[in-house]
């Protein structure tokens, strides 16, 4: 039950193992008394307070593995006493201060894996470290450890696993580690690193598996001898300073899984020559692959569509990539994420996207897109997000869109489509919908109030006519509604009375008119109302958003009387009746 006890010396307990056993409090003092135990592994619990000193007495101790609770205070100094401990685990907890000096000792003897990852430890990486010559495994990331990387630990000749990511490091990562041949993991992601990857990593690195430095601020060209690494399965550079073209031949890298080169400054030197895509094609573990926003321009070669079928994630986002999709992307059957905005495509969409049957997200705005919405885009049923804004897309929106019965968000804005909206693609997931900037005309359709979950309504700069359906009240969650610059008629539904999420709203620019419904001045939560350049009439009210000129505007109505001082506008006429009872 997660109790051992000695066979030799009966009653004498030698290991707790009770990790995931929902135990809370804090962990007693007496656990110093248990002097056989060889083994304490307490993770994933709910304890709380200090790490008992007392743990320090217990001389024959193996392992300690305290992760994933919530102990807070310093990491005990007394440890140092436990001289036969191999493993120190005490990862995401609360613990600060510093890395104590006194585990020098531990270092000294039989520590081989020190694991002090997402807690709240400041100071700096002791140099000490780099005399723990028995070192296999070191992991300090996601702390606030500062100033550099010590070179002492370029003696730790055995060391397999070096995670350092998410502290606030600088400097030059010393060349010593790059040398640290036995090195499998080598995580330097989300510091202030600087400087270059030496051109040699790949050979004096032979047994790397994983890289991260991303998040830094390396310059320099990646460097070719990657690909003599022949175990590497995961590459991160993003978010850095690198320059010049991605090696062409990553290919050999066989059991290379992901690679991410985004925000950099990246680029094919001559032309189209995009090599190293057609090398990639080689990799047929291949799942995610990252390279925009960077510098890359030309057309997109035919060969991307030999990518591995187990590619899951494609972007080449923000670069400046001209020509067409090529009609081969619908090979990629793998892919749950298609990125592609804010490049120079043109042409069509292949109508082979329909084959992507586990997409969930295609992103291709603000591109130079052309043609109709492919229908075969009924076949993404997983689709969750739809992005095809910011084109030259034409004809109506298909139908079959409304087989995609997940969406979450769908922005067609800002195109050159036609038609009425179909209530057939109105599922209650949607959460955002924009379809503004198009030519759409005709009624809004009744089926809009079925958007319960709907957050965000745009649908101005279109042709838009009839009255606003009262069943957009039935949206609780309503926060952003935009319908200016259609041509609406009729009054502003009672029934907006109930979107109490309501922050900002704009009916401008219509042909709306009655009253202007007092209840807006009951929406806490609006900030933002334009109701100008309609044909509202009576008087404005006072109250909640009305109070704040800058917050309202109902300029070009002409028969709109009262409203505060600031508004501009006349004050309305008492009424011949109540004259009289005066």
């Amino acid at each position: 039950m997660g109790v051992t006890c000695s066979r030799r010396h009966k009653g004498r307990v030698t290991l707790l193992s009770l990790e995931r056993r929902g135990l809370i409090g804090s962990i007693p003092p007496q656990i110093g008394n248990l002097s056989f135990l060889r083994g304490i592994n307490l993770a994933e619990n709910s304890f709380q307070g200090k790490i008992p000193q007392e743990i320090g007495h217990l001389s024959r101790l193996r392992f300690l593995n305290l992760s994933v609770n919530a102990l807070q205070g310093e990491i005990p100094g007394n440890l140092s006493f436990c001289l036969g401990l191999e493993v120190l685990n005490v990862s995401y907890n609360m613990l600060v201060g510093k890395i104590p000096n006194s585990l020098e000792t531990l270092g000294m003897k039989r520590l081989n894996t020190l694991f002090l990852d997402s807690n709240k430890l400041t100071g700096t990486i002791p140099k000490w470290l780099g005399n723990a010559s028995s070192f296999v495994q070191l992991s300090l990331r996601s702390n606030r450890l500062h100033g550099s990387i010590p070179g002492e630990l370029g003696k730790l000749l055995n060391l397999s696993i070096l995670r350092v990511s998410g502290n606030n490091l600088s400097g030059v990562v010393p060349l010593a580690i790059y040398n640290l041949s036995s090195l499998i993991i080598l995580s330097l992601a989300v510091n202030q690193l600087d400087g270059q990857i030496p051109n040699h990593i790949g050979l004096t690195l032979p047994n790397l598996q994983v890289i991260f430095c991303g998040g830094n601020y390396f310059t320099g060209r990646l460097p070719v001898s990657f690909s003599n690494a022949s175990q590497l399965k995961r590459i991160g550079f993003e978010f850095n300073n690198f320059n010049g073209p991605v090696p062409p031949n990553l290919g050999r890298l066989n059991a290379l899984e992901r690679l991410t080169l985004e925000r950099n400054q990246l680029e094919n030197m001559e032309g189209d020559d995009f090599s190293f895509l057609a090398s990639l094609t080689n990799c047929s573990k291949l799942s995610m692959l990252d390279f925009g926003p960077n510098h890359f321009k030309g057309h997109l070669p035919t060969s991307i569509a030999n990518l591995s079928s187990r590619l899951e994630f494609l972007s080449i986002e923000d670069n400046q990539i001209s020509g067409r999709l090529p009609d081969g992307i619908g090979n990629l059957i793998g892919l749950t994420s298609l990125v592609f905005f804010r490049n120079f495509l043109t042409g069509e969409i292949p109508n082979s996207i329909g084959r992507l049957e586990k997409l969930s997200r295609l992103w291709s705005y603000d591109n130079q897109l052309s043609g109709t919405i492919p229908s075969s885009i009924g076949n993404l049923t997983q689709l969750l997000y739809l992005a095809l804004d910011g084109n030259n897309l034409k004809g109506e929106i298909p139908l079959n869109l409304g087989n995609c019965r997940h969406l979450l968000e769908v922005n067609l804005s800002y195109n050159n489509i036609t038609g009425s909206i179909p209530k057939e693609v109105i599922t209650s997931t949607i959460t955002f919908l924009d379809f503004s900037g198009n030519i759409l005309f005709g009624l809004l359709p009744l089926e809009l109030g079925n958007m319960t979950n709907l957050i965000g309504l745009f649908l101005s700069y279109n042709r838009l006519s009839g009255e606003i359906p009262s069943t957009l009240g039935n949206c609780p969650m309503m926060e952003d509604l935009y319908m200016q610059d259609n041509l609406l008629t009729g009054s502003i539904p009672s029934t907006f009375s109930a979107l109490k999420s309501l922050q900002n709203l704009d009916l401008s620019t219509n042909n709306l008119s009655r009253q202007i419904p007092k209840y807006f001045q009951n929406l806490t939560l609006l900030q933002y109302l334009n109701l100008s350049f309609n044909e509202f009439e009576g008087e404005v009210p006072y109250e909640g958003v009305f109070g704040n000129a800058s917050a309202v505007s109902v300029v070009g109505n002409q028969h709109l009387c009262g409203g505060i001082q600031k508004l501009g506008l006349p004050p309305c006429k008492v009424q011949a009746g109540l004259k009289k009872n005066k």
